[in-house]
């Protein structure tokens, strides 16, 4: 009897592991540089791009949406919208956003509707410190005319504070 139930269990079991297993997707590595430079050359403001990154940092997201184009949602962007992602050595993703029109609802919903949690000074720039309701997503937030830019990423704000310092401004 337990020769005929090993028979049987066995191959469920097999089969159950073969099917269950959720392996991670693999991360697609993109070269953001060449989208950063068009949106340089497009965008009515100074476009910021990361300097000195880590080696084993990954480029996810590079995407340019200039006022009037549709956006993810498939609404028109109202204004010319920049936005990069990375994937740090640590498997923890970091974003940097900017939008020239349409600034107070871009930064609610980038931020996770994050509220004030106090300000970073860097470079001289007096960047606002947000968290969103949750308390997992922190972001810097930097109002200069005539945009807004913002570092987001579920990290510490040491963190971001760290990647908002090597951006500089893209040249296209």
């Amino acid at each position: 009897m337990l020769v005929a139930m090993a028979v049987l269990f066995v191959p469920v079991i097999v089969v159950t592991q073969m099917f269950t297993r959720n392996p991670e997707p693999p991360v697609t590595a993109i070269d953001w540089r060449p989208v950063a430079e068009h949106a340089a050359t497009e965008a009515s403001y100074p476009v910021l791009g990361p300097a000195n990154l880590p080696a084993d940092w990954v480029a996810t997201r590079a995407r340019f949406t200039e006022a009037g184009r549709p956006i993810a949602a498939g609404d028109p962007a109202p204004g010319d919208t920049f936005q990069l992602g990375f994937l740090t050595g640590q498997q923890r993703y970091i974003a940097l956003d900017q939008r020239d029109v349409g600034q107070e609802s871009f930064v609610i919903a980038t931020t996770r509707t994050g509220r004030a949690d106090g300000t970073s000074v860097l470079a001289g720039q007096t960047w606002e410190r947000m968290v969103s309701e949750d308390g997992r997503t922190r972001s810097l937030v930097l109002q200069s005319e005539p945009s807004v830019s913002i570092v987001s990423g579920d990290l510490p704000y040491e963190a971001l504070e760290a990647f908002a310092t090597t951006l500089e401004p893209i040249t296209g």
